[in-house]
């Protein structure tokens, strides 16, 4: 209920705030990888590799259910999304700190490369 999928032009967040609950339909997600990081209860860690739609929130929240002890996400950290990824992005203190117009010029994306479909 806390996405920005809409029902009726709505985004499902807006209605939560409301107190409002609505049947969802299921939706189909992959995931690709899914790795064990580390276990030092109660937190545990893990890197998945998923398709857009899938929200590791609720997969947070689902698998304290499953495990019948509750469960929540502490943190995220998006590593990719379509083709960006983290590994290129520029940390802001570079960016606060850099001088003219070159450095910007050197790390930004074209758009060719921002629109070519990524295949894994």
């Amino acid at each position: 209920m806390v996405s920005a999928i809409k029902k009726d032009g709505v985004p499902l967040y807006k209605l939560a705030r409301e107190g409002k609950t609505i049947e969802r339909p299921a939706r189909k997600v992959r995931i690709d990888q899914h790795e064990i990081l580390e276990i030092s209860l109660p937190i545990v860690r893990f890197r998945i590799h998923c398709t857009k739609g899938f929200y590791v929130r609720t997969y947070c929240h689902d698998l304290g259910e499953m495990l019948g002890c509750g469960g929540h996400m502490a943190a995220l950290i998006r590593t990719r999304s379509g083709n960006f990824e983290l590994a290129k992005a520029v940390r802001w203190p570079d960016l606060e700190a850099a001088q003219g117009i070159d450095y910007l010029a050197r790390h930004l994306i074209s758009l060719p490369e921002i629109s070519r479909i990524r295949r894994t």
